[in-house]
């Protein structure tokens, strides 16, 4: 057909006849027929034998760590701290029916409790290796995080930090991030939250990055991290999200290393 007579004979459909052409195979309204098309409208059931296993995989990583750190960490109960730690709070979370609703990003529900039960339990193994390089009491040190198992909200990532404890009259904030693949980002919203924090209350913010890949420990100090800073980049890994890579010297720990001392850390507190 001819380019002109083609164009002419497009241009003799009404817009309005799209609409109809939806109507009439069952579709009220644009979004309602590309969901359909697409298959955005199908759910598929949560596999709760793969999250057994997914658990029992997060369970392995902790006994691995457990094996190879500092005589100090070594805790002697392992299987007690993975029930309190990893299957007590999925049974939380089960009993709450939240999980269907676990699709951050359009991951599946598996993934998502698999990615945050893995943080949660590795933030509550390094705990008492915060207490010892800080020199602060295991019961000094508070959850403050966004944490509440009975809430789906909480699994909607918020840039507030995970604990809180004093250190000499001073109120400190830590954020703890893991690492499993040897990417070593800090979210540029939780450097914005962590300098409203000390702006506003004077309370300053440490991310703790535990890079679980390479066995080594960052101490970044957020609320000093410039608002212009210009190395701020989208990382695709990251569901696009802006994030500043972390400064090979910010490493100050490798985990088959005892701990450090405080002054090792060079941070201004």
């Amino acid at each position: 057909m001819p380019p002109r007579l083609k164009k002419q004979l497009m241009m003799t459909i009404p817009p309005s006849y799209f609409k109809e052409y939806r109507q009439s195979i069952g579709f009220s309204s644009q979004t309602a027929a590309k969901s359909y098309l697409a298959g955005k409208d199908l759910s598929a059931e949560v596999d709760y034998s793969y999250i057994d296993v997914l658990n029992l995989r997060i369970q392995e990583i902790l006994v691995r760590i457990n094996e190879v750190v500092d005589c100090s960490l070594k805790r002697d109960d392992m299987d007690g701290f993975c029930e309190k730690n990893i299957f007590h709070p999925y049974q939380i979370i089960l009993k709450e029916g939240l999980l269907p609703q676990l699709n951050n990003q359009g991951r599946r529900p598996e993934d998502v409790l698999f990615s945050w039960l893995r943080g949660y339990a590795i933030c509550e193994y390094f705990i008492p290796a915060f207490s010892g390089i800080f020199s602060v009491s295991l019961e000094s040190i508070s959850q403050i995080g966004d944490d509440d198992l009975k809430n789906v909200e909480m699994f909607k990532r918020t840039p507030k930090a995970d604990l809180e404890f004093h250190l000499a009259g001073t109120r400190l904030r830590m954020e703890v991030q893991s690492g499993f693949t040897g990417i070593n980002d800090i979210k540029e919203h939780k450097v914005r939250e962590a300098r409203r924090v000390f702006e506003e209350k004077g309370i300053k913010t440490i991310c703790t990055h535990i890079d679980l890949f390479n066995g080594q420990v960052a101490f970044v100090e957020l609320d000093q991290i410039a608002e212009n800073d210009a190395n701020f980049v989208t990382r695709q890994q990251m569901e696009g999200q802006s994030v500043l890579s972390i400064d090979p010297n910010y490493f100050k720990w490798s985990l088959l290393d005892t701990l450090p001392q405080l002054e090792e850390l060079e941070l201004e507190i």
